[in-house]
């Protein structure tokens, strides 16, 4: 299958990347960081430079990639678990604003299968 992966250089994307192109998936890595590109590549993945707040990219990117399926796996975390509660609203955007950018390049693209991650914090 091709796979586009959105936040590909993230915690867990640089970590399914190798998963999914040994299962013999084409996979485009998408990230917003030129520095992120090689690293991608290296990984395997066919680098697709894009930022998620620009709507009209991300559905060109995705219609230029032909993807069987999307995988979300956007996320606005700082390194420091301390400080997650200090960038809440950049997380809370990417996972809303981003997803929506890509649902709709899903929709325009004729690949509406989108397997997108959730997430819990445990409390104190």
């Amino acid at each position: 299958m091709r796979i586009f992966l959105a936040g590909a250089s993230g915690v867990i994307g640089q970590r399914l990347i190798p998963r999914l192109i040994q299962a013999g998936h084409v996979v485009g890595g998408m990230t917003r960081s030129p520095s992120k590109t090689e690293l991608l590549g290296h990984l395997g993945a066919e680098p697709v430079l894009c930022d998620v707040f620009d709507r009209e990219a991300v559905i060109q990117a995705v219609r230029d990639f032909t993807p069987d399926v999307m995988l979300n796996e956007l996320t606005d975390l700082p390194d420091d678990s301390a400080q997650i509660g200090e960038h809440a609203d950049l997380n809370a955007r990417i996972r809303t604003e981003g997803t929506q950018n890509l649902i709709e390049a899903a929709r325009r693209s004729g690949s509406p299968k989108i397997l997108a991650q959730s997430v819990a914090w445990g409390g104190h």
